[in-house]
């Protein structure tokens, strides 16, 4: 009998255990991979450096090649550099059309609180624009 309680024991404790462990496997999971909307965006610098560093590691890139990659990375900005600002006229009108369509839904009250809101967003994307 001895010997039958000692396994039945041990079983209790396997499954006390064990469901410890997936419980606090379970939160930490909850805890450390749970996003938030507020998360900071990176800035332009950051994400490159990132980018860099990742293929620097995962690729084992020399310091020569390394300095190709930012050479490609430099002239590839600076090509859409020259797109977006070949296209921009076209952007910002299509933008301002917009915006006199909107305007033209709304009351004087609203067209008020309408051009609070686009004060509030250009602020923001300035805040976050590149340099």
């Amino acid at each position: 009998m001895k010997r039958s309680s000692l396994i039945v024991a041990l079983y209790l404790l396997l499954t006390f255990s064990s469901g410890v462990a997936v419980g606090g496997f379970g939160f930490w999971l909850y805890v450390s991979r749970s996003v938030s909307a507020e998360s900071r965006r990176l800035s332009p610098e950051e994400y490159r450096k990132r980018y860099v560093l990742e293929m620097e590691t995962r690729l084992k890139l020399t310091p020569d090649q390394i300095q190709k990659l930012s050479a490609i990375l430099d002239s590839t900005r600076a090509l859409y550099k020259e797109v977006a600002d070949k296209h921009r006229p076209e952007f910002d009108a299509i933008q301002q059309h917009q915006t006199r369509q909107i305007r033209a839904i709304l009351n004087p009250e609203q067209q008020a609180e309408y051009e609070k809101l686009r004060a509030e967003r250009d602020a923001r994307r300035k805040k976050h624009k590149p340099h």
